[in-house]
């Protein structure tokens, strides 16, 4: 693709200009407060259904995972997120997004190459850091203990 330099600059322009955080901010915590009003009314939801307090908050993250993925797979959640912003990424529907995102992403190249090499592209680092820092919290209470 060739740009002229005008053409460069006023990409440079559109693509450099400020955010407005006195919209992005409020857009954001509504968004945000709404997929947790949503999960808190599943909680609700669930326990009403006879689940108690700890299954029903496991099944409404599920079901917000769930929700997300879907979301996503059909291209709603990047729209979405567009106006929401960071609303969409602190809640645990962020994490279920970025899981699915590179999965839709790279669909064309296979099933093997494509979703199964690229689904964990995201989250795989917060999977092992994770994992590795637990590993770690729990030598530094098993040494606690001993001495």
């Amino acid at each position: 693709m060739q740009l002229s330099k005008s053409q460069y600059n006023e990409m440079y322009k559109e693509a450099s200009e400020g955010s407005k955080a006195y919209i992005n901010v409020p857009k954001a915590f509504i968004i945000g407060g709404l997929i947790c009003m949503l999960g808190e009314y599943l909680i609700t939801l669930y326990q009403s259904l006879g689940l108690d307090e700890k299954l029903s908050a496991a099944a409404a993250s599920v079901t917000l995972v769930f929700i997300s993925a879907l979301l996503t797979g059909l291209g709603l959640y990047s729209k979405l997120a567009k106006h929401a912003g960071a609303g969409t990424l602190v809640p645990i529907t962020g994490f279920a997004n970025s899981v699915v995102a590179p999965a839709v992403e790279f669909k064309a190249e296979g099933f093997v190459l494509g979703l199964g090499a690229k689904i964990f592209i995201i989250s795989g680092p917060v999977i092992l850091y994770g994992t590795l820092a637990s590993v770690v919290y729990g030598l530094i209470y098993w040494l606690s203990t001993i001495v």
